[in-house]
């Protein structure tokens, strides 16, 4: 799959860009074990072009993240112009690697987002996502790509033919999360309609499919299923980010992984905790490294106690500490996913 210049190979599997998940260390990790690609948690047009200095610091990558896109969102077209600018020359501006692509994020449900008209907000005003979408292509370098739902809710799914008209402003790449807005995350994600983009004998750029990719196997089937040229997994990479490798090695033999033993876990934990102190010191990196300390262990029994410690101690020290302890009372337990099923 090409997206513009870059090469992705056959069937890539791709890490979605999420809110309080995607930084750079979870990013990382998820490279590491076989991510094709990745993107940055979603950057605000305003929150950049205020030269905010959160918004600038999630343009910050490293050559270990690419290829890696630039996830932008707002619903003011100078301003996403503007900020699409900024992303395009992110390595002079906040440092590192910069991007390799920029990705509009049209897709986004929560409603401090959506309900101000961004994200998959504009799926209430697909004109002006057309305007934005080729007013950000014209005045960039980087190719361009866009994620987005199915429509508004139930009554507008209008995807099918959105997705002719995005790439009529020359997007490189197409992304379209199974779901409307007003489902949220609610229910099974609805790949039908992805499907008939693909088929759409008038569409040529690559469409990636996103929405409970939660196993190997079903990421076999919907490739074969709906012919979608890439797939993108979110929530069943949080707290198990070597599903990409568990994924293509699928892909690639029909034979499943053995599950991740606990001992291979904390292995990785104590490594993913490490790069969050680096790359954010204390008490940034302890913080932000709660939630997937929480999850790594998650059907371990007996483990709440353990748990609550993790994610309650502030000491870097302590919680290494506890990590060794996990692997001494628990190192020789394998959690079972379920059917190889990853999730939260």
């Amino acid at each position: 799959m090409l997206i513009g210049n870059i090469d992705l190979g056959d069937r890539p599997v791709l890490l979605a860009p999420m809110e309080d998940v995607t930084d750079a260390s979870f990013r990382v990790i998820c490279k590491e074990y076989g991510a094709d690609m990745v993107y940055t948690e979603f950057v605000p047009s305003d929150g950049l072009i205020r030269d905010a200095v959160k918004a600038i610091a999630k343009m910050k990558t490293s050559e270990q993240e690419a290829p890696i896109g630039i996830q932008i969102y707002g619903h003011i077209p100078e301003s996403m112009v503007d900020a699409a600018k900024m992303a395009d020359n992110a390595a002079s501006i906040a440092g590192g690697h910069g991007c390799d692509l920029i990705d509009i994020n049209f897709g986004c449900p929560v409603s401090k987002i959506a309900g101000r008209g961004a994200g998959s907000g504009m799926m209430r005003e697909p004109d002006k996502m057309v305007a934005i979408t080729k007013a950000v292509v014209e005045a960039v370098g980087k190719p361009v790509t866009v994620k987005t739902r199915l429509g508004w809710d139930e009554g507008s799914k209008i995807i099918v033919e959105l997705a002719e008209r995005l790439q009529d402003c020359g997007i490189s790449a197409l992304t379209i999360h199974g779901r409307t807005r007003a489902q949220m995350y609610r229910g099974e994600a609805d790949w039908t309609l992805i499907g008939k983009v693909k088929e759409n004998p008038r569409m040529h750029i690559p469409i990636i499919g996103n929405g409970d990719i939660n196993s190997p196997q079903k990421a076999a089937e919907y490739f074969d299923r709906y012919g979608v040229d890439g797939i993108m997994i979110g929530r069943a990479s949080f707290g198990h980010p070597w599903i990409f490798r568990d994924v293509k090695h699928y892909l690639r033999t029909g034979e499943l992984l053995p599950p991740m033993g606990v001992a291979e876990r904390v292995a990785l934990a104590k490594r993913h905790y490490a790069l969050s102190l680096e790359m954010k010191g204390v008490p940034r990196g302890v913080y932000e490294m709660r939630r997937h300390l929480s999850c790594y262990f998650k059907g371990l029994p007996d483990f709440k106690e353990t748990r609550i410690k993790l994610v309650t101690s502030m000491d870097p020290q302590e919680i290494y500490g506890l990590l060794d302890s996990v692997a001494e009372r628990w190192g020789n337990e394998t959690i079972e996913e379920n059917n190889n099923v990853y999730g939260i």
